[in-house]
């Protein structure tokens, strides 16, 4: 479940802005990862008003699998069309990105221990974006095609199969009526007070507008620069974040949280520096290709280092009635809010430096990722100074 869960967004994700600048789309590349964000807004309602109340989590998971695989197939059809292609991925998107819930709702409710287990359950969604990286890309090198769509599309319907046949789980009994505030978390927010809380709060949105030029324009870039299947190099900053999950542990316990936080942010700074002074004059050179490869491979300190243990600070600082909504707000204000702001401003940079073109120049593209990385630098300068939560670090932390 997992393995195909993950299988079906890493397939077209990557690839889809190469895609769209074939067909002379390159404009309006940053809508198709606007879609996302604002899918992942709205899901959380379909989640908490309807799926988890009415209906077995492997049925709805079967039904919107199908919607999701049928749309991402059709999707190309529409491509003579910039507009409807972009609403068809939209509806796509708000088929798949309940899913991301509901997986694992199957995983949770049907395992007996969740700290030991579902880490070994969740890496699998991290192997099935890497294999699809590596077949759409390095396998059938159709990076600018719409095979990507069409594959991403099958293995959706085939999950979407496949999820009749989960075990049985069915709705949870509910004692109170759902509300905007819960399901958005804000309901939690009143629980949890303190300075350090929103520092990390303000922090984790503001970071996440900066981090979302590289989801879009990353593929751009690496193809650009003259770099074959780049479906397949991003694919490295996947592998590279499972390994880091698996160490995460061991820098958790000797770093503590706002270290592992800074470390995230830092990694991002640096990956966007390595992109500038990478984008490449005339020829890839060998020293030019290397800075690129280690800023998709930070991807493992930038995601697990800082939304991971996020994600866990969250955790600590909640108690456990409110635990679930504080995640939600979280998820609410980082990839929903923060990565769809992202999107639009790193598109119109995109576009403002592109100035009617086709592709951005060496040049261009420097000046392009040096702005992303002075903001993250700025936040990340911010974060230092004013977090101070000694509540959540080990007394062993150097």
């Amino acid at each position: 479940m997992m393995f195909l869960q993950f299988f079906v967004w890493g397939a077209w994700y990557v690839t889809v802005g190469n895609y769209m600048t074939s067909l002379g789309m390159s404009d309006i590349t940053h809508w198709a990862y606007t879609v996302s964000p604002i899918a992942g807004i709205i899901a959380p309602f379909f989640l908490g008003m309807v799926a988890d109340r009415y209906f077995a989590a492997q049925k709805v998971l079967g039904v919107l699998h199908l919607g999701s695989g049928i749309t991402l197939i059709a999707a190309p059809f529409f491509a003579d069309n910039p507009t409807s292609f972009l609403v068809i991925l939209f509806i796509h998107m708000l088929c798949y990105m309940p899913t991301l819930g509901l997986s694992n709702s199957v995983a949770f409710q049907n395992i007996q221990n969740q700290e030991k287990q579902f880490p070994v359950i969740r890496v699998f969604g991290t192997i099935g974006w890497i294999v699809a990286g590596i077949f759409v890309s390095a396998v059938l090198h159709a990076d600018q095609t719409p095979i990507p769509l069409y594959t991403g599309g099958a293995a959706a319907i085939l999950l979407g199969l496949y999820s009749f046949t989960l075990p049985n789980t069915p709705p949870r009994p509910q004692t109170e009526k759902a509300t905007v505030a819960q399901i958005l978390g804000f309901g939690a927010l009143s629980k949890l007070k303190g300075k350090p809380f929103w520092i990390f709060i303000i922090s984790s949105f503001l970071i996440s507008i900066p981090l979302a030029a590289y989801y879009n324009f990353a593929p751009l870039f690496v193809n650009q620069s003259g770099m074959s299947d780049p479906a397949f190099r991003m694919s490295f900053g996947q592998m590279s974040e499972a390994i880091f999950l698996f160490a995460m542990p061991l820098f958790f316990s000797r770093l503590g949280v706002k270290k592992m936080l800074l470390a995230g942010m830092a990694a991002w700074v640096l990956r966007y520096a390595l992109f500038s002074f990478g984008a490449p004059i005339g020829v890839l050179s060998t020293g030019a290709e290397a800075m690129i490869i280690v800023g998709i491979l930070l991807h493992g300190i930038c995601y697990d280092f800082f939304f991971v243990t996020g994600q866990i600070y969250v955790d600590r600082k909640a108690s456990a009635e409110i635990r679930s909504q504080a995640q939600g707000f979280l998820v609410f204000a980082t990839y929903g809010v923060g990565m769809l702001i992202g999107a639009q401003i790193s598109g119109w940079l995109y576009n403002h430096y592109l100035a009617g073109g086709t592709a951005l120049s060496p040049e261009q593209w420097k000046s392009f990722w040096l702005v992303p990385a002075g903001f993250a630098f700025l936040i990340m300068v911010f974060f230092a100074l004013q977090f101070k939560d000694r509540d959540v670090e080990p007394k062993t932390a150097i």
